[in-house]
């Protein structure tokens, strides 16, 4: 009974922050989502891995700032949603971005997708399909393609990407209404 009571008189800040004392861990578990995320989001690798890399070593020298609100995984994919909302408005990155292949390499995320018992056909008609909802995404907006991305890249809940972007739920289901019905128009169109 006393170490329950013990327990008790522990803030909630300092659980959470006891949650990320070993932060080697937290960026082995979050890394692959975080980097998913902005991998999908800005189509180009080295500025994802840069971002990912930044991302961590933002969170861990505010670390001790996290209050426990939303998960971990929440608070870093927020972190993300900023660095690359910075990163797009950069001023002395666009001429860069403009000169840069903005395509993503269809056979790398054909890899996140595809079965590895599958036919070759079935394996080809599974990159196609992916290469169709990359080139849709790339019409969306930014806020529908980040609130796509969350959604069916990082399989986060509707809160959870309310959280991350600083949007409304109801706002957040309003831009994730939209890019599926403009990614479905777009594959249809493709057919």
């Amino acid at each position: 009974m006393e170490t329950t009571l013990a327990a008790e008189r522990v803030p909630v800040t300092e659980i959470f922050v006891g949650e990320l004392a070993d932060f080697g861990a937290v960026v082995e578990e979050h890394r692959p989502a975080v980097f998913r995320f902005l991998l999908a989001s800005l189509r180009e690798r080295e500025p994802a891995e840069n971002l990912t890399q930044e991302c961590f070593l933002r969170a861990y020298q505010a670390r001790s700032g996290f209050r426990g609100q939303a998960s971990v995984r929440t608070w870093l994919i927020r972190i993300a949603v900023n660095l690359m909302n910075d990163y797009r408005k950069s001023a002395r990155l666009r001429f860069w971005r403009r000169t840069a292949q903005t395509s993503l390499d269809v056979a790398f995320t054909g890899d996140w997708l595809v079965d590895r018992r599958s036919s070759p056909e079935a394996e080809a008609s599974a990159r196609e399909q992916v290469h169709a909802v990359w080139r849709a995404t790339a019409a969306l907006s930014e806020r529908q393609r980040t609130v796509f991305l969350l959604r069916f890249v990082d399989e986060m809940e509707i809160r959870e990407i309310a959280a991350a972007t600083g949007l409304r739920e109801g706002t957040v289901k309003a831009h994730l209404f939209r890019a599926v019905d403009a990614v479905r128009r777009k594959l249809r169109e493709n057919e």
